[in-house]
Formats: C-alpha cells, sequence, structure tokens
C-alpha cells in the first residue's frame, strides 16, 4: 500500500515553472504522481513583474491538476544563486561554523545582512583539507519565493537550489556509476556544471544560456524575443561546422548558427572548468557526460558536444530509479524529463538521507511557521480564557441574584426601622431645642448672680483704695461711682475657658454653657455686654495733701485693683479712658475707667 500522503517540487526556473507531486512507496523510496509545466512568459523574464507571474503561474497550475497536496519545497533560479566551493584548512570541528561565516563574508558579493546563506560539508581532501560548498540567494528573492507559494495556499518546506537538487538526483540514480561523470544543465539564462568523482562533488555556476540564442537571433532578425522563441523552439538546430549546405529557411540557417557561436562559448567555459577541476583540485579527467536542462534537447547539442569534448554523451534520465504512476503517459514524460532534474532533487529531499542538504529558507517565513504551530495552542488559551470568564460570568450573575434577593429581604425589614429612624430623628431635634432653650435660661440665672457679684467685687475694691490711701496719705479719701453703662475698648476675644467656666457667685455643680448666638470659639456677638465703662469720682487728693501727683497715684491704684481681680475683669481690657475732670481748686475729680468682663453679659 503506498503512502497516502503527497508532496510538491516546484523548479522556479528562468522560463518555465515546472511543478511535481510525490509520494513514498512502501520501500521509502520516490513515486511520480503527476507533473506539470507553465511559462512565466515575459513578465517571467522581467525582475519587477516575475513576483506576480509566479503567483499566477503556481495557481494556474495547482487549479488545473487539481493538486490538494500542501506541502511544497521548491528551487530558486540558477540565475539568483551564487555558489561556490572552497576549501577549509583542517581545524577542530567546533571552530569549522565560525571559519566558514568568515569565508562567507569574504566570498559571497553582498553583504550577509542582505542574503539567505547555507553551507554544506561535501568531504576531506587528501591533505586533510575541507571542501565546502557555499550557496547565498538575496533575501528579497528567497522573500518572493516563500510569498509566491503561500499565496497558492502551500506551506513552503524548504528552498533548495539547482546545484544541490542537481547532486542529489545524479546520486540517487547514477551512484553506481564508476570513474569521473561530468552533468551540464543548460537552463535558459545559466547552466551548471558537476562533477561526480568517487564520492566527491565540484560544481560551477556558467552565466550562459539558451536566452543568448533567442536575444541575438532576435536582434539579427529584427523580430520580437517572443516570436524569437518561438521559432527557436520550433525550427532551431545546432549546426554541425565545416563545409555543408545552409538549410533553405533563413530562420534555420541564422539559428543554428548562432546556436553554434553560444554553445561555443559555453564550451569554452566548460573546458577551462575541466582544466581547473583537474589541476587546481586533483580531479580525474571525465569519462562521460550528462546533459539536462530545458536548451541542452536543440538538435545536434549532444553531437556538438561529444565532438567538442571527445566524450559519450547521453541524457540524464532523472526517473532512472524513480517509481512512475502507471496513470502518467510516458512517451510524453520522455520528451520533458531531461528538464526535471531540479524537482526530482527536490523530491528527494522528504526522504531519509540526501547527499547535498541545503535549506534557504528565510527567517521570515521560519518566523511564520513556528508561530502557526503555536496557533493550536493559543486557540486552546483563548478558549480555555472564554471559558474560564464564561464561568466568572455565571458565577457572578448567580452571586448578583442571591445578594439581590437578599437587598429585598433586608429593604422589607428595613423598612419598619426607617419609620422608627424618622420618629427617632424628630424627637431628638425637640430635645436638642429644648436643650438649647434650657442652656439660655441657666445662662440668664449665671447672669444674675454675676452682676451682683461683679457689684460686690466693685464696692469691696474701691473701699480697699479708700483704705489704702488714707494711711499713705494721712487725710481722709473716698472714691465712688456715678454711672456704670455698657461700653469700653476694642473687643477682644472672649476667653475660650472662661466661656464654660462658672462665674464668681453662679449656683456650684453647674458649668456656663454658651448662650446662644456665640461662636464656637466663644467670640464677642452685637447682642452681648462684654466690657462696661465706670464714670468715677474721688477727693481731690491733690487739694488735701499739697501733692500734685496725688490724685494720679489714687487712679493707678484703682486701676491695679481693678487689673487685679482676674475673676472678673481682664486686665488688658482694664484702663483709663479720656483725660480727669477738675481743677487743682477743686474739692473733688472726675475720670473714666473702661472695664473688659471676663464673662460676657446679655
Amino acid at each position: 500500500m503506498l503512502n497516502s500522503k503527497t508532496f510538491l517540487a516546484v523548479d522556479f526556473g528562468a522560463v518555465n515553472l515546472k511543478l511535481a507531486e510525490f509520494g513514498l512507496t512502501e520501500e521509502g523510496g520516490l513515486r511520480l504522481q503527476r507533473y506539470a509545466f507553465k511559462s512565466l512568459g515575459q513578465e517571467g523574464m522581467q525582475e519587477n513583474t516575475r513576483e506576480a507571474a509566479m503567483q499566477k503561474a503556481l495557481q494556474e497550475l495547482l487549479s488545473e491538476q487539481g493538486i490538494k497536496a500542501s506541502n511544497v519545497n521548491v528551487c530558486a533560479p540558477g540565475f539568483h544563486t551564487f555558489s561556490r566551493f572552497v576549501k577549509l584548512p583542517p581545524v577542530d570541528t567546533s571552530k569549522v561554523t565560525q571559519i566558514i561565516q568568515y569565508e562567507a563574508q569574504q566570498n559571497v558579493p553582498f553583504p550577509l545582512a542582505e542574503v539567505v546563506w547555507d553551507y554544506q560539508i561535501l568531504g576531506a581532501a587528501a591533505t586533510g583539507e575541507l571542501e565546502v560548498l557555499l550557496v547565498a540567494i538575496k533575501s528579497d528573492v528567497v522573500e518572493g519565493l516563500s510569498r509566491a507559494t503561500e499565496h497558492a495556499g502551500l506551506r513552503l518546506q524548504l528552498v533548495d537550489v539547482s546545484p544541490a537538487a542537481l547532486c542529489n538526483t545524479f546520486r540517487y540514480n547514477y551512484g553506481d556509476l564508476q570513474g569521473c561523470s561530468l552533468l551540464l544543465d543548460i537552463g535558459a539564462k545559466t547552466s551548471n556544471l558537476l562533477f561526480f568523482d568517487k564520492g566527491n562533488v565540484f560544481a560551477r555556476g556558467i552565466n550562459i544560456g539558451a536566452n543568448a540564442i533567442t536575444q541575438d537571433f532576435a536582434k539579427e532578425s529584427k523580430l520580437a524575443l517572443a516570436d524569437a522563441e518561438r521559432i527557436k523552439i520550433e525550427e532551431g538546430f545546432v549546426s554541425l561546422g565545416g563545409a555543408y549546405e545552409e538549410p533553405e529557411n533563413p530562420h534555420q540557417a541564422a539559428i543554428s548558427k548562432i546556436a553554434r557561436q553560444v554553445l561555443t562559448r559555453l564550451h569554452i567555459q566548460v573546458n577551462q572548468t575541466v582544466q581547473f577541476y583537474r589541476g587546481q583540485q586533483g580531479g580525474a579527467a571525465p569519462e562521460r557526460l550528462f546533459l539536462s536542462g530545458g536548451a541542452s534537447i536543440m538538435p545536434y547539442s549532444a553531437q556538438f558536444f561529444s565532438e567538442k569534448l571527445n566524450l559519450p554523451v547521453e541524457y540524464l534520465n532523472p526517473f532512472r530509479n524513480v517509481q512512475i504512476d502507471p496513470a502518467l503517459p510516458l512517451e510524453d514524460l520522455a520528451k520533458v524529463a531531461h528538464s526535471m532534474g531540479e524537482v526530482v532533487g527536490l523530491g528527494l529531499r522528504n526522504l531519509a538521507h540526501c547527499p547535498v542538504e541545503l535549506n534557504l529558507m528565510p527567517k521570515s517565513t521560519l518566523n511564520r511557521q513556528q508561530f502557526n504551530q503555536k496557533k493550536p495552542y493559543l486557540a486552546a488559551a483563548v478558549v480555555c480564557l472564554i471559558l474560564v470568564l464564561v464561568a466568572f460570568g455565571w458565577f457572578y450573575d448567580k452571586t448578583a441574584a442571591e445578594k439581590s434577593r437578599a437587598l429585598e429581604d433586608l429593604k422589607m425589614n428595613a423598612a419598619p426601622l426607617a419609620t422608627s429612624q424618622n420618629k427617632m430623628n424628630a424627637a431628638k431635634n425637640d430635645l436638642t431645642t429644648a436643650r438649647a432653650q434650657l442652656e439660655q435660661y441657666e445662662n440668664w440665672i449665671d447672669d444674675r448672680f454675676y452682676w451682683s457679684a461683679v457689684f460686690g467685687k466693685l464696692r469691696e475694691i474701691l473701699l480697699s483704695v479708700e483704705n489704702k490711701k488714707d494711711e499713705e496719705f494721712k487725710v481722709p479719701t473716698g472714691v465712688w461711682v456715678e454711672k456704670f453703662e455698657p461700653g469700653g475698648p476694642a473687643t477682644a476675644a472672649v476667653d475660650p475657658q472662661a466661656a464654660a467656666t462658672p462665674p464668681p457667685s453662679a449656683p456650684t455643680g453647674r458649668a456656663r454653657r454658651p448662650r446662644p448666638g456665640a461662636t464656637a470659639a466663644g467670640r464677642e456677638v452685637a447682642t452681648e455686654i462684654t466690657a462696661v465703662t465706670l464714670g468715677c469720682r474721688a477727693i481731690n487728693a491733690s487739694l488735701a495733701t499739697k501733692e500734685p501727683t496725688a490724685n494720679t497715684t489714687l487712679i493707678s491704684s484703682l486701676i491695679e485693683e481693678l487689673k487685679g481681680a482676674t475673676n472678673y475683669f481682664i486686665p488688658d481690657g482694664t484702663e483709663v479712658k479720656g483725660t480727669q475732670k477738675g481743677s487743682d481748686t477743686d474739692f473733688t475729680i472726675g475720670f473714666e475707667i473702661a472695664v473688659k468682663l471676663k464673662y460676657p453679659l446679655n
């Protein structure tokens, strides 16, 4: 039973796109399921339109063939590829990568940051030197190949190059040959020359291809490139040289000469490469030549190279050891087999092991593929997150419903309490009002006792001053109050402690409360009496004692006594108001004293 899983191999050539679908046999070999070709047209020959042409051709082939495979290996065209064989000195294996990177910097004609490159160690020479195949492609070219396959819905597995793919094809089909074999793959823009000798491989790219024939013929015959290409394919052949009768068809005559000229230039490069291989690489002389590539089947091409190289020439059969699906027409396949060496080499990369395994996959594609591999895990994480959110939402809704029911129950139970609360608030307000009224009444009672205490203290002070001055002046003295009225010095802040301290002679056991209308800080308001003016009169002591300062001394003693009564008066607010009234010849004098009360009264 054959493996039902198939894969694609696509060779993006300079002129044609070649596609093959492969599967694996029961023995692990390669099986060709189907194949197809598609011309890229003139758009494929121009760099600015080549990517669009590749995408279009690939999609049309997949649709026409009904191909369902998703994995694809692709081969980059030779004219976009830089390859070189380098020899490294025998070093420790841990330093090989570092040395190869240095060689890449020296040999690749572009900055390494602008290319995708890879290498393969092909073996060791007799001297111990390592033979390394170094390959590089510009990053934008590889990105274009990646986009073309992804645009067609394919998953890119690897990007190979023509020399490596041809090497794997030849080894797989002709690994039993002895001696040195030469493979010449003639493409549209470039040709690949490969040497196979005792397990060793050497390759060189030559910038000569069949397009040179088309361009020279179009220029000489003044035809469009498309017409010149068509005539070349339909009527062209390679002139055998020497004396022979030219064809009557002028196109054939022109093409045959041009083809021989181009192949002669190609032969010169091949011959120089053979000399280099034998001299510098120490290789053996080639014993046979295999031709491949789309341009190799121009009539008399094999005879031309056989004559020039003096070697037996045959065409490469890439399907020599490949199983062919019975449904495929063998005659049609035989006509194009010579140009399918690259696609077979790409298909062989899906087997267990190949002699040359390069991969020039762009980093962007590798990153996308790695991301796509993680997509199932990311999707699972998103699903888990959604489930968690759903579960949380369900739990929240259920909890919210329970809380809503509990809240409704609380509201029902709280309704009677709210009614009671309103009643309690009303009763509290009534109690507050009653307390305020009670405090007012208590203050009024305190004020009644306070006035009698103030007058008593004032009488005590007057008597004290009289007694002291009688002894001091040695004559009778007298001081009395004629007028007692509100008013005095500028209002000062009331002592906050005094507002809550019971005044002298007030009923004990009850603190003095602030009157209605007073602020919390105890500031005086317009409705309170905070100071009084005493209109005083005294016997003229200066006249009696003949001392000019006696009256002043008497008034000062009175002021000192009033200031000393701190339970009743504020010292800073007690002072003489105005000037003394009366002359030295009058028997009495008058004066006014402003007194600041410690406790304001209504």
